[in-house]
Parts: C-alpha cells; structure tokens; sequence
C-alpha cells in the first residue's frame, strides 16, 4: 500500500484492498473527483453567461494517492524515476485499475487546503475520521 500523504479521505482501505485483490491487477489507484478552485461559469444561448458555480466538483477522476501494488510493480521502476513512469507502464499493459471513491476526499497541497483542514478537524465528527 502506498500514500502520497497529502491528501485526506473516508476511504475504507479493507474496501480498496479487497477491490484490488479482485480485479487481479498490478496496480490500483483510488480516483476521486476534484473540486474546482474557481468559479465555472455557465454558459447560455449565444454565450451569455447564465450563471456561476462556486467550488463545483469535477466530473473527471484524478489519482487520489491511495494505491495498492503487488510486489511486481518495483520491477517497472526504473532507477532514479519515480512512480509515475511505472504508473503510465502498468497502464499501458491494462494492469492499473480505478477504483472509484465518491465519498470525501480532499488533498493539502496549499496553505488555504491546510486551514480548511484544520478548521473541519476541530469539529465534532471530520468527515475523514471513521475510526472509532
């Protein structure tokens, strides 16, 4: 199991291992929808903006940083790469699966992600914490 450590999420991790044991793959990663730092704008007839959407979340999937690997994926790395040369080889051979995580997820890679986090943790019940 491998996580890049910035980013939080209500992941079940007994969930994802059983997935990725399941789908009989090298590799997978957890794809988790982004949410937009801008306002999208909507769009009309005759391009009149009809409106805006503020921290809208993305229809697309992004690697959420929680990844589950069999030992045979340190063979497609090659030495002094990291592990988005190996990621794109498994791929390649359709030996990387998704799976789809659409509960919470929310990565720290800024200042204001760090605040925000911080803020959510001193209330009762974070949406990542589900230990007991």
């Amino acid at each position: 199991m491998v996580t890049y450590g910035d980013g939080l999420a209500d992941i079940d991790i007994q969930t994802l291992v059983k997935y990725h044991r399941k789908q009989k793959t090298i590799g997978t990663i957890t794809g988790v929808h982004p949410t937009s730092k801008y306002g999208l704008v909507s769009l009309g007839d005759s391009n009149k903006i009809s409106g805006f959407v503020e921290k809208s979340v993305l229809s697309d999937w992004v690697n959420g940083g929680f990844m589950v690997f069999q030992k045979t994926f340190f063979d497609y790395i090659n030495k002094g790469e990291l592990e988005h040369e190996a990621l794109r080889r498994i791929a390649k051979e359709r030996q990387l699966s998704l799976y789809k995580h659409e509960g919470f997820w929310q990565s720290m890679d800024t200042y204001k992600e760090v605040e925000d986090l911080n803020k959510l943790w001193h209330q009762k019940s974070p949406p990542w914490k589900i230990w007991k």
